[in-house]
């Protein structure tokens, strides 16, 4: 099989990278190393399939549209997993219009190419952001996510739209994946597990925002790769699938259990909550385990000792990642 991974570089698309190959198939990995985290995190993660066979990396952008289009006519293309973005709630706020131009016209860019070359299979990468400020739990695919509270939020609720959209005209099999806060070996060094082991490992106090009630369905790298190797001969039609692992934890007793994991203590400093930020996210993934057959096998305190385990062995003192 012929998988064109898109961000396949990433933390994420790296993961995944390394199951399809291990079972035989062939994978297009396009990346654009951007600067939004050093890249040279990216080009650690797919070191190791530089020399296979059935490994291609190329460096390039989803906005390149002629690149795409090459791409595609080179290559006979069974399924797109779409995983580039530009990712991260806070940073859509200052700058918005960057996320709308990635996130939407790339993804446009994507599906135009499978029109023109009669590929008709893709897994996109959505979030459990698209919920916004639902108070209704756990979070429902059929809930409505007519109000994003941040712009990469809306982003992903439009891509979401569009891929009905070809789906409807042009009879796309697409689903799209609602990821809730995934972790694990390789995870960006920005996103909440990571930095507050680096600040813990690094002496610093861990920063918080909010009083620590808020919670997050963090969910394990493994079984998102999981979910998506179950999606990838299940894809037919259009779907919303939550994969998450439907057990929250509180931000304060995430930070306990990274300082009782690693062994280490330190301080918190408690700043006030970020516009865009949600107090909670929980998955519902009954559709998924009826529709994938999903399901999460990694608790919170087996996903962080895997997790710092990986930081001790790879990082150290976490220099790369800062």
């Amino acid at each position: 099989m012929n998988i064109l991974i898109t961000g396949g570089a990433g933390f994420i698309g790296s993961n995944l990278t390394d199951r399809l190959l291990e079972n035989g198939s062939r994978i297009l990995c396009l990346d654009n190393f951007n600067d939004f985290y050093n890249p040279h995190i990216k080009e650690n993660n797919i070191r190791h399939h530089l020399e296979n066979k059935n490994f291609t990396l190329i460096k390039g952008d989803i906005l390149d549209r002629n690149l795409l289009l090459d791409i595609f006519s080179r290559n006979n293309i069974d399924i797109v997993i779409h995983l580039a973005a530009m990712a991260g709630v806070r940073p859509s706020i200052e700058n918005p219009l960057l996320y709308e131009k990635v996130n939407i016209e790339g993804t446009i860019n994507l599906l135009e190419c499978m029109k023109t070359h009669k590929a008709r299979k893709m897994l996109f990468a959505s979030s459990s952001s698209v919920y916004g400020g639902n108070k209704k739990v756990p979070f429902s695919e059929t809930d409505s996510v007519d109000r994003p509270i941040s712009p990469y939020a809306a982003t992903k609720k439009a891509c979401e739209l569009l891929c009905y959209n070809y789906h409807h005209l042009y009879s796309f099999d697409i689903f799209c994946l609602r990821f809730f806060t995934v972790y694990g070996p390789r995870q960006r060094p920005e996103m909440a597990i990571h930095k507050f082991t680096r600040q813990i490992y690094s002496g610093q106090n861990i920063t918080v925002f909010g009083d620590g009630s808020s919670s997050r369905d963090y969910t394990y790298i493994d079984d998102i790769v999981n979910g998506l190797l179950n999606c990838i001969d299940r894809v037919n039609s259009y779907e919303i699938i939550n994969l998450g692992n439907s057990n929250p934890t509180k931000l304060i007793e995430l930070v306990k259990l990274i300082q009782n994991i690693s062994g280490r203590k330190s301080g918190i400093t408690k700043e006030e909550m970020k516009p865009g930020d949600v107090f909670t996210t929980f998955a519902d993934i009954k559709k998924a385990k009826k529709i994938i057959a999903f399901k999460p096998e990694t608790s919170i305190e087996d996903g962080l000792q895997k997790f710092i385990s990986w930081y001790e062995e790879n990082l150290k003192d976490g220099k790369l990642y800062e």
